[in-house]
C-alpha cells in the first residue's frame, strides 16, 4: 500500500476536504443531467460518479484527477440504450472496462500522443454542441401521449429560471470565488421555486433518485455471441473515448502541477471502475475536465479530495434523495448550458486563420461527425487517419536526390527524406537506369528505409540495375534499416557498403 502512504503524506487535510466537497457539489448536477441525457435513471448517474470517483482517486495514475459519469461516454451509449435497454448498457460498460485494463497492462496509453490538436478541437467542439442541443429536450412535455414543445407560462417560467441560473454562474465569480457558482445557482433556483411555489419541471418528474448503496447486479443479457456482437462496438468506442478524455486530462494536470502522472496506471484504474459500474448499476464514465480544474483551483494536490468527493456523493444518495428530487430541471439545464459553453474551444476561432487548410478541414469534419453520428470515437479515429494521410503525403513530397559522378566514373545518388510507402514512386522516378554508368552508389546518410514498401522499391530497383548489367551499392544505411533488409523475405542482391565506426575521444 505504498501508493496510499505516499498520497496521504504531508498533505493539507483542510484544503483537501473542502476541495472534495466542492467537487462533489459541482459533479452532482452534471451526473444527474448526463444520466437524464442518456435516458438512464438519475440514480445511475450518481452511482457512476461515486464509483468512478472513488476507484480512480485511490488507484489512478495521478493525484488531483477527478473522474465521474461524464457526457463523453454517456453520448456513446445513447443509441444502445434506445435500441436494447439499460441491461445491455451495463454489459457494454463492463466490457469497456476490460478493454481499458488491457490498454494499461500492455502499456498503450502513450498512443494518446498521436491525436493531433485539430482533431481535439473538433472533438471537444462537437461534444459541446451535443451537450447544448440535448438540453432542448427539457423544453418539451408529454400531452395525451404526444411529445410537444412547452408553450405559454410553462415555457416563460422555464426560460426565466434557466436565464437566472446562467446569470448567477456568470456573475457570481466576479463577486466571490469561495463557493462553486453552479452550486449557488442550483440552491437559489431551488429556494425560489420552493418558496414561491412555482410550478415547473423537477428531477422527480424524470425519475426517482432515492436509493441505498450501489447494489450488486449482474447484467441481464443473454451470454451469446450475438449479444457480444451488439455490445462490442459500443464498448470499444466507449473505452476509446473514455481513455482519450482521461489521458488528455491527465496531461493537462501534469502541465499545471509540474510533474508527470502514470498514464498506464490511469488506464487500469479507469477500466476497473467501469467494470464495477457494469456490475453495480452505474453508467460508467471517465475523467472530468471541469471538476478536475475545480479541484486543482481549490488547492487540492493529493488523492484525498477525490475520495472525499466520492463519499460525499454517496452520502447524498443515502440521505439526500428527498432534496435532490425537488431540484428544478431549469437549474440543471442552465448548468449544462454553461458546461457546453465552457467546453467549447473558442480559441479555435481565433487561430483558424493561422492553421493549415487541411487542419481546418480535419477539425470541422471531426466536429460534424461527432454532432451528426454522436460517435466521438469514430470521429476521432477518422480525424487521426486523415491527419496521418496528410502527413504521409507531405512527407512523401520531401524526398529528393542529389546526383553527381565522381572521378572514378561512379554515379552517386544522395537521398534526402524517408523512403516509405508514400514516397516510393517519387524515389523510383529519380533513377536513370538506362543512362547510368556501370557503378551506381545510393547514399542514405540523410534518409532511412521506413517500411516494407521501401524495401520492395529497393528490390525492384536492384532488379532493374542487374538486368542492365550494372552494379548497385547502398551506403550509410542505419542499423535498423539493415535489420529490416535482412528480415525481408525478398533479399536485395546488392553490395552494402560497410561504413567505418569511429571512436569519439
Amino acid at each position: 500500500m505504498n501508493f496510499t502512504i505516499q498520497s496521504f503524506k504531508n498533505i493539507n487535510y483542510k484544503t483537501e476536504i473542502l476541495a472534495g466537497l466542492t467537487v462533489a457539489m459541482t459533479m452532482m448536477p452534471e451526473s444527474l443531467s448526463f444520466a437524464i441525457l442518456g435516458g438512464f435513471p438519475p440514480l445511475v448517474g450518481l452511482y457512476a460518479a461515486f464509483i468512478m470517483g472513488l476507484i480512480t482517486a485511490i488507484f489512478g495514475g495521478r493525484p488531483g484527477l477527478i473522474s465521474g459519469g461524464a457526457g463523453a461516454t454517456v453520448i456513446v451509449l445513447i443509441a444502445l440504450m434506445q435500441s436494447h435497454g439499460i441491461e445491455y448498457v451495463f454489459a457494454a460498460v463492463a466490457l469497456a472496462g476490460v478493454l481499458q485494463i488491457l490498454v494499461g497492462v500492455f502499456k498503450l496509453g502513450k498512443f494518446i500522443r498521436l491525436v493531433p490538436q485539430p482533431v481535439m478541437f473538433g472533438f471537444v467542439n462537437g461534444l459541446a454542441v451535443i451537450i447544448f442541443m440535448s438540453q432542448l429536450e427539457q423544453f418539451k412535455t408529454v400531452v395525451n401521449g404526444e411529445t410537444v414543445w412547452l408553450a405559454g407560462p410553462a415555457l416563460y417560467t422555464m426560460l426565466g429560471l434557466v436565464a437566472l441560473t446562467i446569470t448567477i454562474i456568470v456573475f457570481l465569480p466576479k463577486i466571490t470565488k469561495a463557493v462553486p457558482p453552479s452550486l449557488v445557482a442550483i440552491i437559489v433556483i431551488f429556494a425560489l421555486v420552493m418558496g414561491l411555489g412555482i410550478d415547473t419541471k423537477t428531477v422527480k418528474d424524470i425519475a426517482s433518485v432515492s436509493g441505498g448503496f450501489p447494489p450488486f447486479h449482474i447484467p441481464q443479457v443473454p451470454l451469446t455471441f450475438e449479444m457480444l456482437q451488439i455490445i462490442f462496438p459500443y464498448a470499444l468506442i466507449m473505452a476509446g473515448v473514455g481513455l482519450t478524455e482521461s489521458l488528455l486530462t491527465l496531461n493537462l494536470v501534469d502541465e499545471i502541477v509540474g510533474n508527470r502522472g502514470n498514464s498506464n496506471k490511469e488506464c487500469v484504474a479507469q477500466g476497473s471502475a467501469n467494470i464495477l459500474n457494469g456490475f453495480f448499476f452505474g453508467m460508467g464514465g471517465c475523467a472530468m475536465i471541469a471538476q478536475t480544474l475545480v479541484n486543482l483551483s481549490a488547492g487540492a494536490r493529493a488523492r484525498l479530495s477525490g475520495v472525499v468527493a466520492a463519499l460525499a456523493i454517496l452520502a447524498i444518495i443515502l440521505v439526500g434523495a428527498p432534496v435532490i428530487e425537488n431540484v428544478p430541471m431549469a437549474a440543471l439545464v442552465g448548468v449544462m448550458i454553461m458546461v457546453a459553453i465552457s467546453t467549447f474551444e473558442w480559441i479555435s476561432f481565433r487561430i483558424i486563420n493561422k492553421m493549415p487548410k487541411h487542419d481546418i478541414f480535419v477539425g470541422i469534419l471531426v466536429a460534424v461527425i461527432t454532432i451528426w453520428l454522436h460517435n466521438l470515437a469514430l470521429a476521432v479515429l477518422i480525424g487521426v487517419i486523415i491527419s496521418a494521410l496528410v502527413f504521409a503525403w507531405e512527407s512523401a513530397k520531401r524526398i529528393r536526390a542529389r546526383k553527381f559522378v565522381d572521378s572514378s566514373g561512379a554515379k552517386h545518388y544522395e537521398i534526402y527524406g524517408p523512403l516509405f510507402f508514400g514516397s516510393v514512386t517519387a524515389f523510383t522516378e529519380k533513377f536513370d537506369v538506362a543512362g547510368d554508368p556501370k557503378e551506381v552508389i545510393i547514399d542514405f546518410k540523410e534518409s532511412r528505409v521506413a517500411d516494407m514498401s521501401g524495401i520492395d522499391a529497393l528490390n525492384k530497383l536492384t532488379e532493374r540495375y542487374l538486368k542492365a548489367g550494372k552494379k548497385l551499392l547502398l551506403k550509410h544505411l542505419s542499423p535498423d534499416c539493415r535489420t529490416l533488409l535482412k528480415n525481408a523475405d525478398a533479399v536485395i542482391e546488392v553490395n552494402i557498403l560497410e561504413d567505418p565506426h569511429y571512436v569519439v575521444v
